[in-house]
């Protein structure tokens, strides 16, 4: 069999390609290591502070912003709240926002089948980080995202989304020195990291089902505190298209929390509720799949 020859860009894009997936691995595995300087640094009031309030933010920016604003469109809001939404989701160094949508709209079209970028039934370390480091979800797919990729400021910010989470590194040393950087930065973001791993991981294995969906999506209470409402992911497969994830008052969701109460002050609005007909206990057992994915510019 012979090789495909390519032409000298097509192989220069590619080694170009290479090097930054290589880059991206060592800054990966290095931020994980530089968290063992909490064993030689004191831990401050203010480094704590940072660890804590960052960890909040961006998990909000993550919840609130990359997934259920960007990824599904529940509510709208204004172009500037938009893209300081967009802006902060950056900072929790999981790329930008148009790459994390649009993966994950292919995660609900492929949900635990071929084509999924992270489902367990693929092994549970490649559906938990594993599946960072496969060049095949590298590339933003735009054809998915064309109602963000018409936002020229989402594209400069999807495109040089290293820069946000690096100035934020800077500040953290500003405020707190080596205590600052490494709890602040380091620390709330390898914590980040991996709760939001879990829902990919965790929340596919381990919980319980309330819909009959098509896929092993599960429900787990304590998921759920843990990403700020993110762990009702049964309800979420079920009905992708609204901003509440906890569909009863008991199913606590405070990412729900704080959409309305920046509804409340005119941030933002048209938030998507769950119909009668999901909330049906007839729904449960129905066997109806997943509702598909619609987005509304």
């Amino acid at each position: 069999m012979i090789a495909p020859v390519l032409d000298d860009s097509t192989a220069r894009e590619q080694r170009r390609f290479r090097r930054l997936h290589d880059l991206a691995a060592v800054v990966y595995w290095f931020i994980h290591a530089s968290c063992l300087l909490v064993f030689f640094v004191t831990p401050t009031v203010t480094a704590l502070t940072l660890c804590v309030l960052l960890l909040g933010t961006r998990m909000l920016a993550i919840t609130g912003g990359y997934h259920r604003y960007f990824s599904h469109r529940t509510y709208r809001t204004s172009r500037v709240f938009q893209f300081l939404i967009g802006m902060v989701g950056t900072m929790a160094v999981q790329k930008g926002p148009l790459w994390w949508a649009a993966g994950h709209r292919r995660h609900h079209q492929y949900s635990d089948l071929p084509g999924d970028m992270h489902s367990p039934r693929e092994g549970f370390i490649y559906s938990h980080y594993g599946w960072i480091f496969d060049p095949r979800w590298e590339r933003t797919e735009l054809e998915r995202v064309r109602d963000l990729a018409r936002f020229p400021e989402l594209l400069w910010l999807n495109q040089w989304h290293a820069v946000p989470p690096l100035a934020m590194a800077v500040a953290c040393y500003a405020i707190g020195g080596w205590s600052g950087l490494v709890w602040g930065f380091s620390v709330s973001t390898v914590v980040l990291w991996h709760l939001t791993y879990s829902i990919n991981s965790l929340a596919h294995v381990w919980g319980t089902r309330r819909y009959d969906t098509t896929d092993d999506s599960r429900n787990n209470f304590v998921l759920a505190l843990l990403t700020m409402g993110e762990g009702w992911h049964n309800n979420h497969h079920h009905y992708m298209s609204c901003a509440r994830q906890g569909f009863f008052w008991w199913e606590i969701d405070f990412t729900y929390y704080v959409l309305r109460a920046l509804a409340a002050v005119g941030i933002v609005w048209d938030i998507k509720e769950p119909p009668a007909r999901v909330l049906d206990p007839a729904a449960r057992t129905s066997g109806a799949g997943p509702v598909k994915l619609r987005v509304t510019p």
